[in-house]
């Protein structure tokens, strides 16, 4: 394996290849503000995918090379054509899916640093020449940050400051005005296992409506599927939401996220958007681990019924299985009860109106 040849000297380039997908790129954020803060000369250029993008692509400093996945050889083609004739003093390969492997071939740099060889699939190992330390246990945020250890830093602040501009700050000013304790709901993941039932949404969202006397928002993205989920919960309800389910961008919802008291939500994007921006998050974990996947900053909030999953459908304990085993299982979602939402939202509700009468 190659290594690095001054480790912690700075390099004039990086080239960060991590595409997708929206949570994940959230948590490279911490670790180009750690690359900003110590070698601020470095040039560095990152891989994105077209939508995550939209999120991240006013970052200060960066220089974004957009691959669109859907566009199949041209999408390729489009990023060679872009990167033909440099060459940067290294690459991380922060993704290990196939299209990702294929894709680091148009980035020319003589450390490539990869995964580990555990957590690689796909034949990763044949596209980098030094691994990031193995490590049991990780946060995929800490996973990110150790692929600065090769270059002979290690990131011990997290910070984000995600640009959200104006113009999303009056869309959520707008639809969310005044400090009147807000629940925002995204209850749809892109792994659709991982989805909770609408009824026990619907459940939820009227206690926290109607027994603690919050505002409600449901949020979601433009697809039918989204549209017709989040019909299915309001159909449920004897309160009414404020409804944005396909009606904001994805800074509008950051600039929401940010507004917002909590955030009720599966292991999904959203779910770190709204940790990066500080908010808590009430996460709803039985597919995926949330010491791995789970809000960042913040997990007291967070149902976790993972380790009854595993004991459920793989018939061990979640310690017994590989670190980031995914248990998307039909009806996995359904060993959280309504019961297990409502008194996470009451300890919450507690902490807050407590927060608030001492101010």
């Amino acid at each position: 394996m190659e290594q690095v040849a001054a480790a912690g000297t700075e390099p004039a380039s990086l080239c960060l290849l991590r595409t997708s997908a929206i949570g994940d790129v959230t948590h490279v954020v911490p670790m180009v503000r750690t690359l900003q803060a110590h070698w601020p000369d470095t040039r560095l250029t990152w891989l994105i995918g077209k939508l995550e993008h939209k999120l991240v692509g006013d970052l200060a400093g960066v220089e974004f090379i957009v691959f669109d996945k859907h566009a199949g050889r041209a999408g390729h083609r489009t990023v060679r054509e872009k990167l033909a004739g440099r060459r940067f003093d290294a690459l991380l390969h922060m993704q290990v899916a196939l299209r990702s492997n294929l894709l680091s071939l148009s980035v020319k740099a003589p450390l490539r640093i990869g995964y580990d060889r555990a957590r690689s699939k796909d034949l990763h190992g044949l596209f980098v020449n030094c691994r990031i330390a193995a490590r049991h246990g990780q946060h995929v945020l800490d996973a990110m940050a150790s692929f600065l250890e090769p270059l002979g830093l290690r990131q011990t602040e997290v910070r984000w400051d995600i640009p959200i501009p104006g113009e999303a700050h009056a869309f959520a000013e707008r639809h969310l005005p005044g400090d009147a304790p807000t629940l925002l709901v995204s209850p749809v993941s892109s792994h659709r296992l991982r989805n909770w039932r609408p009824e026990r949404y619907a459940a939820a969202m009227d206690h926290a409506a109607l027994a603690l006397g919050w505002r409600v928002v449901l949020c979601g993205g433009p697809s039918a599927f989204e549209r017709e989920f989040a019909d299915a919960i309001l159909a449920g309800m004897s309160s009414r939401p404020l409804d944005l389910v396909g009606k904001d961008t994805l800074k509008q919802l950051l600039a929401l996220l940010q507004r917002a008291t909590l955030v009720l939500c599966p292991d999904s994007g959203p779910m770190h958007m709204a940790n990066a921006v500080g908010t808590p998050v009430l996460g709803l974990h039985a597919a995926s681990n949330p010491v791995r996947s789970g809000p960042y900053s913040d997990r007291r909030w967070c149902v976790d019924r993972y380790d009854a999953a595993a004991r459920k459908f793989r018939r061990k304990p979640a310690e017994a299985l590989p670190w980031g085993t995914k248990l998307e299982y039909p009806g996995v979602m359904d060993l959280i009860g309504v019961d297990d939402v409502l008194e996470r939202l009451a300890a919450f509700d507690a902490q807050h109106r407590g927060a608030a009468a001492r101010a």
